[in-house]
């Protein structure tokens, strides 16, 4: 007699119970939690001025210069991501480059580029910029610029209009952003395994290996799986909350 799932099936909170006490899982998760902050945080720092040119630049191409920054973004991901392998590695573009102007020698290239966590948060913020410059785009695009003009007819400079109108009418859009970084590479477990190595391991990981490795572990993976996925839904109630408080102030 065949069985879809292996072993037995009873029901227990046992593998819930190693979970909480194990250091092992929750520390790979705190480490997620903290790659994904940075990213995240880096992601909307590079976005947002991006964003703010696009749409407050007045240029008439800005939605050709928008199309632009996405456009490279639809090819394969797998293809963009073993790129930057060709980039950071040993003999790389970047270590290659060293070795032209004589910074480094050829026996020692910066190894520390590739298989690294500092890898993993490069190709993370490089595939997410475009993506975040979105909701911000949208954002700042629907901004009323009469705004802008009455702070500046009340003496308010370009800097003072910009943190007392600009920014906080702009920020569903920057948490969106956020949010919309930091959930999916919560859980990101291909990026890791192509340039993050053993200390660019994340959460994500431990998931995949539990559940697709020779000896695999459904019951403790499934509950990685529920916990990421109860973190993910509070984080969008939490966002939901924080969009409906705004649509009501703003109102």
């Amino acid at each position: 007699m065949y069985s879809l799932f292996p072993g037995k099936h009873g029901f227990t909170l046992e593998a819930w119970r190693a979970f909480v006490h194990s250091s092992v899982y929750l520390s790979l998760f705190w480490k997620s939690v903290k790659m994904s902050l940075i990213v995240s945080a880096v992601v909307v720092a590079l976005a947002y001025p991006v964003a703010y040119y696009l749409a407050l630049s007045g240029t008439k191409r800005k939605y050709v210069l928008l199309l632009v920054l996405i456009a490279p973004f639809l090819t394969s991901y797998l293809l963009r991501v073993l790129a930057w392998k060709v980039i950071l590695g040993d003999q790389g573009v970047l270590n290659t480059f060293l070795f032209w102007t004589g910074l480094r020698s050829h026996d020692h290239p910066i190894s520390q580029l590739l298989y690294s966590r500092f890898a993993v948060m490069l190709v993370l913020a490089y595939v997410w910029v475009p993506f975040v410059a979105l909701p911000i785009f949208v954002a700042l695009e629907s901004l009323d610029r009469r705004l802008l003009e009455a702070a500046s007819d009340l003496g308010a400079s370009r800097r003072q209009a910009f943190v007392r109108v600009t920014l906080p009418l702009s920020m569903p859009g920057v948490v969106a952003g956020f949010l919309f970084v930091f959930i999916p590479t919560l859980g990101e477990f291909i990026t890791p395994s192509l340039v993050g190595g053993t200390s660019g391991y994340m959460y994500g990981n431990q998931i995949v290996d539990l559940f697709g490795t020779g000896f695999p572990d459904w019951e403790t993976g499934s509950v990685l799986a529920i916990f990421l996925l109860g973190v993910v839904a509070a984080l969008t109630l939490v966002f939901a909350r924080f969009s409906q408080i705004r649509d009501v102030a703003a109102s």
